[in-house]
C-alpha cells in the first residue's frame, strides 16, 4: 500500500529549506536539468522586497548552485493570463538583485526559472517545455556563435547559456506513465506517489522524509488546512469561471435560437445548431407568443 506523502509545494515551504534535506531538491533539479546539481544555499526571495506592492512576491524558493547560478522555483495553482510576463519579471529582478555595483556585464548572474503549473497554460500537448534565447540570422538562418575570446570570458561556448532559461512543467498533461527518471519526479509532483524502489535522484530520500504519518500533530493540522484551501480555490474557480463560461454559452445558444425562430427555421434545425433541448426550445417558442 502506498504511503501518503506530503505535497512538494508544502515541502518546499516547510521542509526542503533545511540543509539536511537539500538532497531531495538537488535530485529534482539534477533530473530536470540533466546535470548534477549541488545547492550551496537557499536565498531570501520575499523578505527583501523593496516595496510592499512588489509583484515578485509568490516565489516558492530561490537557490544558488555550485556554478553560482540562481534557480527560481515556483509552484503555481492560480490561473494567470499574464504568467509569461511574470516569470520574465521574476528572472529580471533576480538578475538585478544579484548584480554588485561596478561589476562588468560579464558578471550578470545566470538565472534558471522553473514553473510547476497545476492549471491549463497555453496550447501544447507536452508536459515539459524549455525556453532559451538564441540569435538566428534573418537571411541564411545561421546560429550566432561566441568567438574564442567570448568563450574564454563566459566559460561557455553557447549564447543561450548566457541568458535565463525557463522550464514550464504542465502537470495536467502528464499521462501517469513514467518512462524515465524525470517522469518519476513528475509523477510524484502530480500524484504524490513514489514507487518502492525509485531510480530518480532524490526520490528515495523524499519518500522517507515526506511521509504524512511522520508529521507532528500541529504540523499535520496546518498541512490539512493548507490542502483544504487549495480545494476551496479550485472550487471557487469552477464556480466562477467554468460555470460562468457554461452559462455564457447557454445564453449565446438562446440568442441564436431566438434569431433562428424569427427567420422561420424549423425546431429540429435549431436544435441541431444550438444543442438546446426540446423543453428549452418549447419554452422559447412560448416566450415569443
Amino acid at each position: 500500500m502506498q504511503r501518503k506523502l506530503i505535497s512538494f509545494d508544502w515541502a518546499i515551504k516547510r521542509i526542503l529549506r533545511s540543509k539536511a534535506n537539500f538532497e531531495i531538491l538537488e535530485g529534482f533539479l539534477s533530473e530536470l536539468l540533466f546535470e548534477d546539481i549541488t545547492i550551496l544555499e537557499i536565498l531570501e526571495s520575499e523578505s527583501n522586497q523593496e516595496q510592499k506592492d512588489d509583484k515578485f512576491n509568490r516565489l516558492d524558493i530561490k537557490v544558488k548552485n555550485q556554478k553560482d547560478e540562481i534557480i527560481l522555483i515556483e509552484i503555481q495553482y492560480d490561473r494567470e493570463m499574464d504568467y509569461m510576463q511574470r516569470i520574465l519579471y521574476a528572472s529580471s529582478k533576480a538578475i538585478v538583485e544579484h548584480m554588485k555595483e561596478s561589476e562588468s556585464y560579464s558578471k550578470v548572474t545566470k538565472i534558471i526559472s522553473i514553473s510547476i503549473l497545476y492549471f491549463d497554460f497555453g496550447n501544447g500537448d507536452d508536459y515539459i517545455y524549455k525556453g532559451t534565447t538564441n540569435f538566428i540570422g534573418l537571411h541564411n538562418k545561421s546560429l550566432l556563435q561566441l568567438n574564442e575570446k567570448q568563450q574564454e570570458l563566459y566559460k561557455t561556448d553557447k549564447v543561450e547559456k548566457l541568458y535565463p532559461e525557463f522550464y514550464l512543467i504542465k502537470i495536467k498533461n502528464f499521462n501517469d506513465n513514467s518512462k524515465d527518471t524525470l517522469d518519476e519526479w513528475i509523477n510524484f509532483l502530480k500524484n504524490e506517489e513514489i514507487p518502492d524502489n525509485p531510480k530518480a535522484k532524490g526520490l528515495l530520500k523524499a519518500k522517507e522524509t515526506l511521509d504524512y504519518l511522520k508529521m507532528e500533530d500541529d504540523e499535520r493540522l496546518d498541512y490539512n488546512q493548507y490542502q483544504k484551501s487549495l480545494h476551496d480555490q479550485a472550487s471557487a474557480y469552477e464556480s466562477t469561471y467554468v460555470i460562468g463560461k457554461i452559462e455564457g454559452k447557454k445564453e449565446n445558444s438562446i440568442e441564436i435560437a431566438l434569431k433562428s425562430l424569427e427567420q422561420g427555421l424549423s425546431l429540429e434545425t435549431i436544435k441541431i445548431i444550438t444543442g438546446l433541448s426540446d423543453t428549452e426550445l418549447a419554452n422559447l417558442t412560448n416566450r415569443r407568443r
